[in-house]
């Protein structure tokens, strides 16, 4: 039987080891080491360095596991377990050496998500949880807000980078949320914002065109601090369907509603 609290706690301590590495190199950049991997999508040495770090770490630590990795530093597709890692979440924030910036590590188990980890590297708070545990930040249990209906909520959301394909929606969902909420917060860190909504800070957080590597520790710990995560159509496939709502349980389906009404034109 498979002991998820204790593997959490060792992928913790990977996650800070990462974490540490790269606030040790924050300032250091110079633009030559900057590439694009396209518009305005930016990897730094420091992505990669820190994705080898952890990837040797994770594989000491469960060595038939697999690997779904931004930098793609290993191609391995493990049969029942497979580490969904974001090793920098917010290279742009980096490069320009402002938070927020994290580290995000989850674990599936068959398509299962069972870990989850981020660890916001500028504040020094760690999010984490497993299967069948709480949610804690920093060792303090959370729990997502309890916030009744959008009017009154704080939501959190990722501007479009490089895929334009939906912008115009986007923006009129936008315009909605600044007319009917508190306000529309944007970080630069899709898993620092999933942490927040995790442990009360926002209400609700939606985006499209996400990648698996940037979700998938938030929304576990969305869930296990009582949220819930869907598509913009409400469905399960958000972790590969580049498409994501999450928000407390009084909220969501009021939330998801008024995001798939423009998303899903």
């Amino acid at each position: 039987m498979m002991n998820y609290e204790e593997l959490c706690k060792e992928t913790i301590e990977i996650a800070r080891n990462a974490g540490k590495y790269i606030y040790a190199e924050h300032g250091k950049h110079v633009f030559d080491d900057i590439k694009s991997k396209g518009k305005h999508n930016f990897v730094t040495e420091v992505d990669k360095g820190s994705e080898r770090q952890i990837v040797e770490a994770l594989q000491k630590l469960l060595p038939e596991a697999g690997f779904i990795t931004e930098e793609g530093t290993i191609n391995k597709k493990g049969k029942i377990f497979n580490w969904i890692i974001d090793p920098l979440d917010g290279t742009t924030n980096f490069i320009h050496d402002v938070p927020p910036v994290a580290v995000s590590i989850a674990l599936m188990e068959n398509n299962e998500l069972v870990i989850g980890v981020v660890n916001e590297i500028y504040l020094g708070e760690c999010f984490y949880s497993w299967k069948n545990g709480p949610a804690f930040m920093n060792g303090k249990k959370i729990q997502v807000s309890q916030t009744k209906k959008v009017s009154d909520s704080l939501i959190a959301t990722g501007f479009p980078y490089h895929n334009f394909d939906r912008l115009k929606p986007f923006m009129q969902s936008l315009e909605y949320f600044f007319n009917h909420t508190h306000g529309v917060r944007r970080l630069g860190s899709a898993a620092t914002d999933l942490a927040y909504v995790a442990c009360g800070r926002y209400d609700a957080f939606y985006e499209y065109n996400l990648n698996a590597w940037d979700l998938a520790a938030g929304t576990f710990l969305i869930k296990q601090a009582g949220g819930r995560s869907a598509d913009f159509a409400g469905g399960t496939n958000y972790l590969f369907g580049k498409e994501l709502v999450a928000a407390n349980n009084h909220v969501f389906n009021e939330f998801l509603e008024v995001v798939g009404s423009f998303m899903n034109k």
